[in-house]
């Protein structure tokens, strides 16, 4: 394998660092779906939870939250605990923000590594093509005109793999990146959206 790097001259190094880089975004890629896929599940459970602490038996709607998988379970669960001890009002906003960004700083882990992948890797490619293009054309002046046009076309495309390498690497993570922020963008959305309706119920004045 290292020989097979080899002949592609200068951009072998560059070839192998990309390869490290593509099993490495997608074996995140692959964690990060596993991690995330609970994060827009869980509806009707909290519904159900939200009927029974509308219906007035909160420790049923707790136990209910509790059981979800999904962070807007466990930040439901949690309020839900919280106005039960009597807690209420600014303080009580305060922290339901404070964990619901770290429920959102948790999904979103690691993203910003395939981010940085899919940057970084066409400029790898790119400089492994600009590096064999030197490559190619100082092997050109070294033959002082001597060398025919399918030895400086095999050191181009040596060259020019570099670039398609890096773009290969850059297109899975950029997409990872881009569809595993959406959902984790949806999971932040539902945790609003359930402590939204929680709150609204908790002010409903008393039956």
């Amino acid at each position: 394998m290292t020989d097979a790097f080899a002949n592609i001259g200068t951009g072998g190094p560059i070839i192998l660092l990309l390869v490290v880089m593509s099993v490495f975004s997608l074996a995140l890629i692959v964690y990060k779906i596993i991690q995330l896929l609970p994060v827009t599940k869980g509806g009707a459970t909290r519904e159900a939870a939200l009927a029974s602490y509308e219906a007035g038996n909160r420790e049923e709607a707790q136990r209910q939250a509790a059981s979800g998988s999904a962070p807007a379970d466990r930040v439901l669960a949690f309020a839900i605990k919280a106005l039960g001890d009597g807690r209420s009002g600014a303080p009580l906003m305060t922290e339901l923000m404070r964990r619901g960004s770290e429920e959102l700083s948790r999904m979103n882990s690691h993203i910003r590594l395939l981010e940085l992948i899919a940057m970084i890797s066409p400029l790898l490619g790119l400089l492994g093509t600009v590096l064999g293009m030197i490559q190619s054309f100082q092997e050109l002046e070294m033959a002082e005109g001597a060398a025919n046009a399918s030895v400086l076309a095999g050191g181009i495309w040596q060259a020019l793999l570099t670039t398609a390498a890096g773009l290969l690497v850059a297109i899975p993570a950029a997409v990872g990146a881009s569809l595993l922020s959406g959902r984790a963008e949806r999971g932040a959305q539902l945790i609003e959206g359930a402590i939204a309706q929680l709150m609204l119920i908790a002010d409903q004045p008393s039956k």
